[in-house]
């Protein structure tokens, strides 16, 4: 009998599957649909990892396994995949803008458009940390504790700031050579690390280290990486720089930050980061022919397409979702893993059984949340979509897929 119902579950997932990859257009890139999936996977299975929460007493504190076990730092060059998703929203931001233009859409509204499918889901966050964090001081906690907890929860903003921001540049981009922004990126950093500048004067590359992946995703447009040669010229070249500047320049090793340490690879974007950024794109644009292969498989598609569709509620939440289950954790006691120094190889392998527990914790958060990252019908019109909706969901879901480009 169990095994009757498994059959007609995986039946049931399987047919769906198929309604979603028939509904789907035939001339849709899938390839940049899992790219982007890939991009928002890698960010959440890369801060799940090196993001640890002690519990020392009655307070909270931050760490990474890569501040006590630096030769961790390849996990941090499988799971920093931010310029894999500047990439594809620079391609997708620049074709979006090309196709208004042509249908005489006003750039106000194309902005608007675009901007809204980014931040409505941000209104939920910030409701709900500012509720919490009140509900926390009031309680008598620890001022560092919460600090900490509202840190973590909000970081994954300053991200949608700069994409939004490049997002409202973009009529100005769609010709900018990626080489510009390149070099200003090696000049603030020639300044402040060779001729003593300011360390704030890094700040400036938080904008041209993203515009770099950025305006390759115009050139993407343009068509100008259609040839497999630029793919291995940026992967070459930019492996090639990123080690080079590491082992000679004396980098970080590690691509994201790491507590304590005097330079951050991220915060500010670095050279090294930017270089690795144009190795990682290069590998991506590598790999969109087979990724379009392997996107016509109906169950492949419709796991991309559930993370397109659901992509800046899992973006946003899933920090909270780790928290989460770290604060219930603490009612069991200090758990393996969950609230102790990551300063071992046995913390390493307990992270890894936690992580299930954290993605049922996002899922909970997505099934509460995930309505905010979809606009809801209003009015007659509104009612009979709803209709139409409920009577075809998959094929809906891949119709929906198709307008939002975020």
């Amino acid at each position: 009998m169990r095994e009757l119902s498994v059959r007609r579950a995986w039946d049931g997932i399987r047919q769906s599957a198929e309604r979603i990859d028939t509904a789907t257009p035939g001339d849709r890139d899938r390839a940049v649909d899992a790219l982007r999936a890939f991009a928002i996977l890698g960010v959440v299975l890369g801060h799940w990892l090196v993001t640890a929460l002690v519990a020392d007493g009655g307070t909270l504190h931050t760490t990474s396994p890569l501040q006590h076990m630096p030769w961790l730092a390849p996990i941090s060059w499988a799971f920093q995949t931010l310029a894999v998703f500047f990439l594809v929203g620079g391609h997708v931001a620049t074709r979006s803008y090309s196709s208004a233009r042509a249908r005489g859409t006003p750039y106000v509204r194309w902005l608007v458009a675009r901007l809204s499918r980014l931040f409505k889901p941000v209104a939920a966050v910030l409701v709900l940390w500012t509720v919490t964090a009140t509900s926390l001081l009031l309680s008598g906690a620890d001022l560092d504790t919460v600090r900490t907890l509202v840190k973590l929860a909000l970081s994954p903003l300053w991200f949608l700031l700069v994409f939004a921001a490049l997002t409202a540049a973009t009529p100005l981009l769609t010709r900018l050579n990626p080489l510009w922004p390149l070099a200003v990126v090696l000049h603030v950093d020639l300044l402040r690390f060779g001729l003593g500048a300011p360390q704030s004067l890094g700040w400036v590359n938080l904008a041209a280290g993203w515009l770099v992946p950025y305006t390759l995703g115009a050139a993407w447009t343009r068509g100008e990486l259609d040839r497999p040669r630029a793919g291995w010229i940026l992967l070459i070249g930019g492996t090639a720089a990123t080690a080079a500047l590491v082992i000679w320049a004396h980098y970080p090793a590690s691509m994201v930050g790491i507590p304590g340490s005097a330079i951050s690879n991220l915060n500010p974007p670095t050279l090294a980061a930017v270089a690795f950024g144009l190795a990682q794109c290069g590998l991506a644009l590598l790999l969109r022919d087979r990724l379009r292969r392997t996107m016509r498989r109906p169950l492949a598609w419709a796991v991309v397409a559930f993370v397109n569709l659901s992509a800046m509620t899992i973006f946003l939440w899933h920090q909270t979702a780790m928290m989460a289950t770290t604060a219930t954790g603490l009612l069991a006691g200090r758990l393996p893993g969950l609230h102790t120094s990551p300063d071992g190889l046995g913390w390493v392998a307990s992270r890894l059984m936690w992580l299930p527990v954290f993605a049922l914790a996002l899922t909970v958060c997505w099934a509460a949340f995930r309505t905010y990252e979809h606009a809801r019908p209003a009015g007659r019109t509104g009612r009979r979509r709803s209709r139409v909706v409920r009577a075809h969901r998959p094929s809906s879901g891949a119709a929906a897929l198709e307008r939002r480009h975020v």
